[in-house]
């Protein structure tokens, strides 16, 4: 008799809406948000901005978004350093673009978003592209030290990454008025 070692899908999907469900109310809006323009779900501005100013975050948010396809096709299967060039530059502008909107405060809401923005392959390649961004001068230095000491030591140096995709993808829920009767 063979027995299933694995937690079921639906155990997966439960432990990654938690893992959402700790983000604040921004952090959660800003994942929501950049899952609606990097994967082409709806028109983020109409669903998103509040202003004028948030409004420009957003379309600067969809132009740099657009090197996502790149990124995507150059994840490299194995981690030789030859592959890797196609896949860290565009990863790592991206990524300082979403560290600088002072939205994903540690690298746990970055690697949320990312493993959903690119998929599971890219895991081995984001502590590198996280730790890339979060040193860069365009941050502050206090936010750099922040940004760099959310990193983990095991998510830094974990020898092996799942491939298993993401089972929960976040999306706006509407509010809808329901009485209780009785």
């Amino acid at each position: 008799m063979a027995t299933n070692t694995k937690p079921a899908h639906g155990a997966l999907t439960l432990v990654e809406m938690k893992e959402f469900a700790g983000f604040s109310a921004a952090t959660q809006r800003y994942i929501r948000r950049a899952l609606d323009i990097g994967l082409g779900r709806r028109d983020a501005i109409r669903r998103w901005s509040r202003d004028v100013g948030e409004a420009a975050s957003i379309r600067a948010q969809e132009r740099m978004y657009r090197r996502l396809e790149q990124i995507r096709e150059h994840v490299p299967d194995d981690s030789g350093l030859d592959e890797m060039e196609p896949l860290m530059g565009p990863l790592i502008t991206i990524t300082a673009f979403d560290l600088g909107q002072d939205r994903l405060p540690d690298f746990a809401s970055y690697r949320f978003l990312y493993e959903r923005l690119i998929g599971a392959a890219v895991r081995p390649w984001l502590p590198g592209a996280f730790c890339a961004a979060a040193a860069l001068p365009h941050l502050h230095p206090e936010r750099r030290r922040t940004l760099l000491q959310s990193i983990s030591e095991a998510a830094a140096t974990a020898p092996g990454w799942s491939n298993r995709e993401p089972a929960f993808l976040p999306e706006w829920v509407d509010k809808i008025d329901v009485t209780v009767e009785g």
